[in-house]
């Protein structure tokens, strides 16, 4: 089916060869990818020093993210106009990760990540996608953004505290407890950028609400603290050790240098020891990287692909995730995946091809050189601001009240789960268990439509009367392990002595392992019951899961044959064969 065929392709830089090779590049078309890297650029900036911040890890991390993993996804992917860096999505496994491990584990866990993303592109495990139900997307990345909400709070109020605790009702409870200790100038800073960006919106002007936002937000902050009201920026919160020993504020002026991610500083501030303890540790949680990365890259490149009108190759865009993911830690990046609304951002800005994508990394690198000084100047308030709407804006809230509202009572189960179980426990127990839960009440709906009917009576399939103690049944539906074992078990109550069924399965299109093993036992309660068993009409897949099984016949007690007609034929009482 060549429309599925970017379900199933795998090749490195696909989308630069389709979109700079296949299509001839032009000046033209470079001119409109330079704009909108530039433009995607400023805006990626502050928003990926907020999301390091937010994963536990200095600003420059994110700003060395969006760099290497942006400009090396963009090259080697499967999606034209998706823009990668930091996301919000990762914020609820990496800041763990970052707690008990430090940097060092975070960076390990991120290779460890881009290995197993290398290996779902080779299994073609992008096809994949299509089988995640809404409702698990939707409880899990509502669900994220309360968590991540939650943990901008300290920040948007002011409030000193040293550690958060790790289950979330413990960082509710310590955060109440500190709500009276608010620092009224950082609330003032927070507020003024909360209300521009949920403002600017209104005035439909071309430029992304959280740059004025960020702008505003930290001409207040430097005002406040001209006059002594100490409100924390970035360069009040991080420091630096240059190469000459002495100290530095905010951001290091300085482009990433290569590092092996295992002598980056561990939990306990020394360098992390490499060694299968620690692989083994943080196997879980880099998995659980992959598989959010590999959800969130190919949504993003679905959602990219019914604006444009273009096509993703899904494993072309995981290996060129694995690609960034890989390389990235080496120079201090921490986990990628491509973000819905920098890709957004980047289409509607003009862009043509990956280009666009590679330009926003250059942007980004030169921003280090030449701009560190003037972000070290951005409030912490102002970044929870941007945070809490990026909170908001994940969650798609929205979408979830109109999925509770006009969903069926299964699909709403599953959201609830997803989203209390990524709230309360850990995202990636909630993505299993709302996996399994839909594959549950699916497989419930699909054995009720499986249904057992008596047809024994009804002239559009019988031509003549049935002989006495005959009974014909039609069943209806997959005749899988949940239904087979329903059906089967309610036709012994029909297989009694000295009587026959004839199943009729000719809407019987599905017999798997249990269902042969439902029938075995029919078969054998009719044995011990003197009862026959008569199989017609049987379709392709059953027939051949039949032959496999090595279900034969046996006289007496069960038969198969082609049609109906020939089973009657067979039961005729005025056949010398069957008296």
């Amino acid at each position: 089916m060549p429309h599925r065929t970017h379900l199933f392709s795998l090749r490195i830089g696909h989308a630069v060869r389709e979109s700079c090779i296949t299509e001839p590049y032009s000046g033209r078309r470079f001119g409109k990818d330079l704009i909108a890297g530039l433009t995607v650029g400023v805006i990626a900036i502050p928003l990926a020093m907020a999301l390091a911040i937010a994963s536990g890890v200095a600003p420059q991390y994110g700003l060395y993210t969006a760099a290497i993993a942006g400009f090396f996804i963009a090259l080697t992917g499967g999606s034209r106009f998706s823009i990668s860096g930091p996301t919000a999505a990762f914020v609820v496994i990496l800041y763990p990760i970052t707690q008990k491990y430090g940097l060092g584990g975070l960076l390990l866990a991120s290779v460890m990540a881009g290995i197993i993303l290398i290996a779902m592109a080779l299994f073609r495990v992008g096809r994949f996608i299509e089988y995640i139900p809404e409702p698990v997307t939707l409880g899990f990345t509502s669900g994220i953004g309360v968590v991540i909400a939650t943990m901008q709070i300290k920040d948007f109020l002011g409030l000193s505290v040293e550690s958060m605790p790790e289950h979330y009702w413990d960082k509710l409870i310590l955060l109440a407890r500190l709500i009276p200790d608010t620092h009224w100038p950082s609330l003032l800073v927070a507020a003024i950028t909360f209300a521009i960006m949920l403002l600017w919106p209104l005035l439909r002007a071309p430029v992304p609400a959280h740059l004025p936002a960020l702008f505003a937000g930290s001409m207040v902050a430097l005002w406040l603290n001209n006059t002594g009201l100490g409100v924390e920026t970035i360069a009040s919160r991080f420091q630096y050790t240059t190469a000459g020993g002495s100290v530095g504020h905010g951001i290091p002026p300085m482009l990433p240098v290569f590092q092996w991610p295992w002598t980056q500083p561990g939990g306990d501030g020394e360098s992390l020891t490499l060694g299968w303890g620690v692989v083994r540790d943080l196997l879980p949680a880099a998995f659980a990287i992959a598989m959010l990365g590999a959800i969130e890259s190919l949504l993003c490149a679905v959602i990219m692909d019914g604006m444009t009108g273009k096509r993703h190759s899904a494993n072309s865009e995981l290996l060129g995730q694995g690609i960034g993911n890989l390389i990235a830690p080496f120079f201090g990046g921490i986990t990628a995946t491509a973000a819905i609304a920098r890709s957004t951002a980047n289409y509607k800005a003009g862009a043509e091809s990956p280009v666009a994508a590679m330009v926003h990394a250059l942007v980004i690198l030169l921003g280090l050189v030449g701009l560190t000084t003037l972000l070290g100047y951005l409030p912490m308030p102002v970044m929870a601001a941007l945070l809490l709407v990026v909170a908001w804006n994940m969650s798609e809230a929205p979408k979830s009240l109109h999925l509770l509202k006009t969903s069926q009572p299964g699909d709403r189960w599953i959201f609830l789960t997803c989203f209390a179980l990524t709230v309360m426990v850990d995202m990636v127990i909630a993505i299993t268990a709302g996996i399994l839960l839909a594959a549950i009440l699916f497989m419930k709906t699909i054995a009720d439509m499986t249904r057992l009917i008596d047809i024994s009576g009804n002239n559009q399939y019988l031509s003549k009367p049935l002989p006495e103690n005959w009974r014909v049944f039609k069943v209806t539906g997959p005749l899988f392990f949940a239904a087979a074992d329903k059906i089967f078990s309610e036709l012994t109550r029909y297989c009694t002595a000295g009587r026959g069924v004839i199943l009729y399965l000719d809407n019987a299109t599905v017999l798997d392992a249990g269902g042969v093993a439902a029938l075995t036992k029919l078969i054998s309660h009719c044995e011990h019951a003197n009862a026959q068993l008569i199989l017609t009409d049987i379709q392709f897949q059953p027939l051949k899961t039949l032959a496999k099984a090595q279900v034969k016949p046996i006289t007496g007690v069960f038969n198969l044959y082609p049609c109906l007609r020939d089973a009657l034929n067979i039961i005729d009482p005025h056949n010398e064969s069957n008296r």
